[in-house]
């Protein structure tokens, strides 16, 4: 099943959001949704680099950098790596539907920048599994994101 794609109205209004409040919004979101499921990992070798999503059909760049206590938003714009997908390409990929290899060799998800890395933050983020990370989730959260899982696999 595909999951729908992300409606042009609601796109067209988030593009024109500057870029460091949607970057807060998001580095906040990560700190409390994903970070417990990610914090056990070695996070030293990417301490402090700057990291830039890029959700193309939406048209926004959220900015962010790693630490050991978690996300932080960055104001500047600069990024060390850039990931670009669509946002149903990151939510397949957050909901481990689709493979990250599988839509870097189709050209659907772009690492530019310094691609080690995002290939080394690639292989860190396939490394744990969906369950653990949905066992971190705090407020009921987890199940709420396998069942979204399920739901959208049929």
């Amino acid at each position: 099943m595909n999951l729908p794609a992300f409606p042009k109205p609601l796109a067209r209004l988030v593009a024109a959001l500057p870029t460091w409040p949607a970057s807060r919004a998001f580095a906040a979101a990560g700190n409390l949704l994903a970070w417990p499921g990610l914090r056990e990992l070695d996070w030293s070798a990417v301490a402090g680099r700057r990291f830039c999503v890029h959700v193309r059909d939406v048209g926004t760049r959220l900015y962010f950098s790693v630490w050991a206590d978690g996300f932080r938003a960055e104001k500047n714009g600069l990024a060390d790596v850039t990931f670009s997908a669509s946002a149903q390409d990151f939510a397949r990929l957050a909901l481990r539907l689709e493979d990250p290899d599988t839509l870097f060799f189709n050209r659907r998800l772009l690492i530019e920048g310094d691609t080690d890395l995002g290939l080394m933050v690639k292989n860190m983020l396939d490394a744990v599994e969906l369950e653990t990370a949905a066992a971190g989730m705090p407020a009921g959260m987890g199940p709420l994101l396998l069942k979204l899982r399920g739901l959208a696999s049929r």
